[in-house]
């Protein structure tokens, strides 16, 4: 080699250095032992690298196909911090000065100056690109070999100009010498740098056996393409096609560590092997010249494939795991999550449920499986809310709401489902993800704090209630004892017992009225709905709370015309009655002249029912007043108030699709306003004219069964029946089934529901087992202390249910309706 090239091919140095993290770029100032030592190790090698690239600096007659040096500059200042770059410069300038034997010096500062302005360009542009050194991405190779290429341009085209200016190089070789400057540095930056960056993060690596199989293979394969032969023939160039798969299973086995080295070996191999006269890149005419670009394109595609296949295999891993994570989350977390796909035809078809959603519905994989969503879902949604995610799904929008699923057992769950639409990268909805959060527990405790707040607002007038109970109980006994009086004087008193009796009956009626109104405020199963009169719910709550207002306010009521609403009688009449208790709590006793309670119903302006209920207590202020519907929350002492009053009464308002307001001003008196949805009206029907009245005809006397356990009543009932009809009494269940099996027949059963031993549901099961028709025309009698089995059996069955105390005038049309359409037992 000439000392011109030599000096020109030592020139061919630089390097650019960059980070993973932008806030370790100058991780260090070059001042204090440790900088200076880390300068001074990485100029030593920064030489040691130049003398490895001028020992190949033959080919073509002077220039490296990979200078090394570039590579070791790439890596030492990513590595070390971009503020090392004065090793680079020193470097530069002592290996153009000592390989070179002494060269211009305003060439040897303008190339040094060249290969540290490459090496700051590199690191501006890969911090822009955010480049990470682990190369575990293929954005990293990408932004690797976009550096290497357009970086190392400054390096060759400064280097080059100098050459030309200082005579070193003709203008018309600038753009050859540009052109091999650029390609030796672009290939050390590709080849070298990523072995250095990756050798400096060692990870152990479990596969040694195949690593060393692999590496002995690489090589076997290395000499026999580059050793031996004559150069250029297509046996060679197939040979090093070899190489390619070696490559490979490198990069995906050994990931982007193998990946480099592989590289590293191979291109050692190669450059050996074409510098030594062997190999596909040795010209077949004269086995010297050297085909400098075949032999950079390919290292150029080895260094790129093996990097670009172990950063594509390292997502892939990434991703896996980032599923499998996911999954995992999935499969682990508590709430119950389903995937549907929306197929052609705009049709949910369910692909995926976890492990919870399977136990809150029952069902394995298998069942699950391609049905429907809609399929799951049991009865007993709203239909505002049933309408709402209807509407989500047909404009593939978010859904939030409570809904109810049908478990595999027929019982219900009731659960608080959030729907999402998952959309691909054109914006169209491919799936839906729904997760479920079981609230069954949370909604049984519910309907016991309920219950339990129902009860503590009875308890309140607990008092009251019994003196309007004694009132009534007082002259029903009095007029009772008249009667025995009356009839013991004999026919003349006659009519003053009748008198009597009237008297008592009335008595009797109020407490029975007052009894009604009791259970339905204690009635547990109170989410039936049905048409009601807004102001036959009031009522009960005023003839409830009376006697409790009446030492501290006037009650005035007044009544106007709401539209009827579709509702709980019982939910509906809590409201009512916890309004009540919390406006007469707001007033002191002692002064009932000068307060009042004010109850009005009408219809506001929207046509909703409205009810208010007004008080001129102690009101509230502006703190209390924004927090008075938050649950626990009261100003009450402790053990005098549980917070929840008026929270349920804004749950159960709400459920009816209404609205709770309240206004207070204190010291004046607060305001509560609670208004309801309209229910449709039914269309009225057109009376009949009405039909001649027929001459009266005498009913036939039809066998009745009664079947009570307490003897009294049973008793009462037979001779309220018995002018009519012919009637037997039992107040045992098994006797009434036992008599029913020996062959008697009997047109209807009366039954009380709840008896110990054969309960009143077991006399209708083995009735419709046995005589189906007569469980048809059997009326249940019952007190209304539900048990949870005897609630459901209630809403099973279609048959009448009367309500203890029953009428007289009541019992005796409902078997006369029972009885309309039968004829007489034989």
């Amino acid at each position: 080699m000439t000392r011109q090239h030599r000096w020109r091919a030592s020139a061919c140095t630089g390097g650019i250095a960059i980070q993973s993290h932008p806030q370790r770029l100058d991780r260090s100032s070059p001042s204090g032992m440790r900088g200076i030592a880390e300068m001074l190790a990485l100029g030593v090698v920064y030489l040691a690298a130049c003398w490895l690239g001028l020992t190949q600096a033959t080919i073509a007659g002077a220039a490296s196909p990979v200078w090394p040096a570039t590579g070791v500059a790439l890596a030492g200042l990513l590595l070390l911090g971009v503020s090392r770059w004065p090793a680079i410069f020193v470097g530069a300038c002592v290996a153009i000065l000592w390989f070179g034997s002494g060269g211009p010096s305003a060439s040897t500062l303008a190339m040094g100056v060249g290969n540290t302005l490459e090496a700051v360009l590199g690191v501006l542009l890969l911090r822009r690109l955010g480049f990470s050194p682990s190369l575990a991405r293929t954005q990293d190779v990408l932004a690797l070999t976009a550096t290497s290429a357009t970086c190392s341009l400054a390096s060759a085209l400064v280097g080059a100009l100098s050459l030309v200016l200082t005579g070193g190089v003709a203008w018309g070789g600038f753009l050859l010498t540009a052109w091999v400057w650029w390609l030796g540095n672009a290939m050390g930056a590709l080849v070298v740098a990523p072995v250095l960056l990756l050798l400096s993060r060692p990870r152990p690596e479990p596969r040694r056996r195949e690593a060393l199989v692999l590496a002995g293979l690489t090589l076997v394969a290395a000499l026999w393409s580059f050793s031996g032969g004559r150069g250029g023939s297509p046996l060679a160039y197939a040979q090093v096609f070899l190489l390619f798969p070696l490559g490979v299973w490198a990069a995906l086995r050994f990931g982007s560590q193998g990946a480099a080295l592989s590289t590293l070996f191979i291109a050692a191999a190669s450059i050996w092997g074409t510098v030594t006269g062997h190999g596909a890149f040795i010209s077949r005419e004269d086995g010297r010249t050297v085909d400098l670009l075949e032999l950079q394109l390919f290292l150029a595609v080895i260094a790129f494939t093996g990097l670009l296949l172990a950063a594509s295999r390292a997502e892939r891993k990434s991703a896996r795991a980032q599923m499998e994570l996911l999954a995992t989350a999935v499969r682990s977390v508590q709430e119950g999550v389903l995937i549907c796909e929306l197929r052609p035809g705009e049709e949910l078809q369910l692909v995926y449920a976890n492990e919870s959603f399977r136990a809150m519905v029952g069902c394995s994989h298998q069942e699950l499986a391609g049905r429907s969503p809609r399929e799951l879902c049991g009865t007993g949604v709203e239909p505002e809310v049933h309408q709402r995610l209807e509407e989500a799904l047909r404009e593939r929008d978010f859904f939030r709401g409570e809904v109810v699923l049908a478990h595999k057992d027929g019982s219900r769950v009731y659960s608080e489902v959030q729907l999402s639409p998952v959309r691909n990268a054109d914006g169209q909805v491919l799936y839906f993800v729904a997760t479920y959060r079981d609230m069954t527990t949370q909604k049984q405790l519910q309907a016991k704090l309920v219950s339990a707040e129902r009860i503590a607002a009875v308890g309140t007038l607990a008092a009251g209630v019994g003196h309007e109970i004694n009132n009534p109980l007082a002259y029903l006994m009095l007029n009772l004892e008249g009667v025995a009086q009356s009839l013991a004087r004999g026919p003349e008193g006659l009519a003053e017992a009748r008198a009597s009796l009237e008297s008592a009956r009335e008595g009797a009626e109020r407490i029975r009225v007052i009894v009604r109104d009791l259970k339905v405020f204690s009635r547990q199963q109170g989410e039936e709905r049905a048409m009601l009169d807004v102001n036959e719910v009031v009522v009960p709550a005023l003839r409830m709370a009376a006697h409790a207002v009446r030492p501290r306010a006037r009650l005035v009521e007044d009544f106007g015309q709401p539209p009827k609403v579709l509702g709980s009688e019982a939910r509906l009449g809590q409201v009512m009655l916890n309004l009540l208790v919390n406006a007469l709590q707001a007033i002191p006793e002692g002064d009932p002249e000068h307060h009042e309670v004010r109850v009005r119903t009408g219809r506001d302006d929207s046509g909703r029912a409205l009810v208010e209920v007004s008080d001129t207590g102690c009101g509230m202020p502006a703190p209390v007043l924004a927090r008075i519907f938050d649950p626990f929350f009261t100003t009450k002492p402790c053990g005098e108030g549980t917070g929840l009053g008026l929270a349920i009464c804004q749950q159960i308002v709400q459920a009816h699709g209404g609205e709770l307001r309240v206004s207070s001003e204190e010291g004046k008196g607060s305001r509560f306003t609670v208004l309801l949805p309209s229910a449709e009206s039914r269309p009225a029907k057109t009376p009949l004219p009405a039909a001649p009245t027929p001459a009266p005809v005498l009913p036939p006397r039809r066998r009745i069964l009664i079947i009570d356990d307490e003897p009294r009543l049973a008793q009462s009932m037979r001779m309220l029946i018995e002018p009519s009809h012919d009637v037997f009494v039992t107040t045992r269940g098994a006797e009434a089934l036992a008599w029913v099996n020996e062959g008697q027949r009997f047109d209807l059963v009366l039954c009380d529901l709840q008896m110990p031993g054969t309960t009143g549901m077991d006399v209708y099961s083995h009735l419709r087992a046995h005589v189906p028709e007569l469980a048809e025309r059997l009326v249940f009698i019952s007190g209304g202390a539900y048990t949870q089995a005897t609630r459901d059996f209630v809403r099973s069955v279609r048959n009448r249910i009367l309500e203890k105390p029953v009428r007289p005038d009541e019992l005796l049309a409902t078997i006369d309706e029972a009885l309309a359409t039968t004829s007489p037992a034989a």
